[in-house]
C-alpha cells in the first residue's frame, strides 16, 4: 500500500470516527443532563452547569414519599418480565414451526402473518378492551400481560430466520432416531437459538416495559399497581416544573433496561449479525 492510500484510510478513518465520537455524545449527553438535573436541589434545577454546585440526593427518598415509585418500578418489572417470557415461548415456537415444519400454505400463511405489522396497535384496542372486560380483568394487570401469551409477527419471523441457519440435518437426525417435534425443539434448536432469544428479549422488555398506552387504559387511576409510566405520566401533571424530581423519577425508570441491555449485550449483538446475515 503506498503512501497516499495510506493517508486516505487514516484520514478516512479519523472522520469515521468523528462522526461516531459526535453520534454517541447526541446520544449520552441528555442522559448526563438527566443524571446531573436530578442531583440538584430544587432552587438550582434553572443552573446550566452540567457539574451541579451542590450535588445532592435527596430528590430520591422525596420521590418515594410523593408516589410510590418502589410499587410502581416493581410492577413494571413483573409485568414486563412476564410478557417476555410470553413473547420469548409462543414466538419461538411459531418460528421453529414455519422454519423447520414443513405443511400445506406454510409461506402463504407467513406472509399474511407479517402483514399484521402493518396493522396499528390502536385498532385492536376496543375490541381487545371488551374482551378483557367481559372477563372481569378490567383494573388488573392481566390485560398488559396475557396477550403476550398469544404470539406476534415481530418475534415469530425474527426467530424463525435464525431457526433457518440451523442445519436441518440436526432436525432430521434426531426424527431418524425417533425424536418428537418437542424434543426436537426444546433440546437442539432452542439451546442454540440464545443469542436471538436475548435479542428478542431485550425488544420484548423494552417494549412492555415503555408501555405508557395499554396501561392508561387498564391501570389508569390506581398509584400502587399500575405501572412506572403511568405514575410519571401522572407526577408530571401535578408537578409540572419541578425537574429534578422528574430526572430522578425518569432516572430510576431508564436504570432496569439499561441493566438487561448490559447483561445480554453480548448474546444481543450475536443474534442480531446472524439474523441480518440471513
Amino acid at each position: 500500500m503506498n503512501a497516499v492510500a495510506m493517508r486516505r484510510r487514516v484520514w478516512g478513518d479519523v472522520l469515521a470516527f468523528s462522526v461516531l465520537a459526535l453520534g454517541a455524545l447526541c446520544m449520552v449527553g441528555p442522559f448526563i443532563w438527566m443524571i446531573s438535573t436530578s442531583l440538584k436541589p430544587m432552587a438550582q434545577q434553572y443552573d446550566m452547569r452540567l457539574i451541579p454546585e451542590t450535588v445532592t440526593v435527596e430528590n430520591y427518598p422525596r420521590l418515594i414519599e410523593i408516589m410510590p415509585i418502589h410499587l410502581q418500578l416493581w410492577n413494571s418489572f413483573f409485568i414486563a418480565a412476564v410478557s417476555t417470557f410470553g413473547q420469548l415461548l409462543t414466538c419461538s415456537m411459531a418460528g421453529f414451526i414455519f422454519a423447520v415444519v414443513r405443511f400445506p400454505f406454510r409461506n402463504t400463511i407467513f406472509v399474511i402473518l407479517l402483514v399484521t405489522l402493518m396493522v396499528p396497535a390502536q385498532i385492536t384496542v376496543i375490541p381487545q378492551f371488551i374482551v378483557f372486560r367481559f372477563l372481569g380483568l378490567y383494573g388488573t394487570q392481566a390485560p398488559l400481560y396475557l396477550p403476550a401469551f398469544l404470539g406476534g409477527a415481530f418475534g415469530t419471523f425474527l426467530m424463525r430466520q435464525y431457526f433457518l441457519t440451523i442445519p436441518k440435518e440436526l432436525a432430521e437426525a434426531a426424527r431418524i432416531d425417533g425424536a418428537s417435534l418437542a424434543r426436537i425443539f426444546f433440546t437442539i434448536y432452542l439451546p442454540l437459538a440464545k443469542p436471538a432469544l436475548a435479542a428478542f428479549a431485550i425488544f420484548a422488555f423494552m417494549f412492555s416495559w415503555n408501555d405508557l398506552f395499554n396501561a392508561l387504559i387498564y391501570l389508569p387511576s390506581n398509584m400502587e399497581t399500575t405501572t412506572v409510566t403511568v405514575g410519571l405520566a401522572l407526577f408530571q401533571t401535578q408537578y409540572a416544573g419541578q425537574w429534578p424530581l422528574m430526572m430522578a423519577g425518569s432516572l430510576l425508570a431508564v436504570a432496569p433496561i439499561i441493566l438487561v441491555f448490559f447483561l445480554a449485550q453480548r448474546y444481543f449483538m450475536a443474534g442480531i449479525s446472524m439474523n441480518g446475515l440471513k
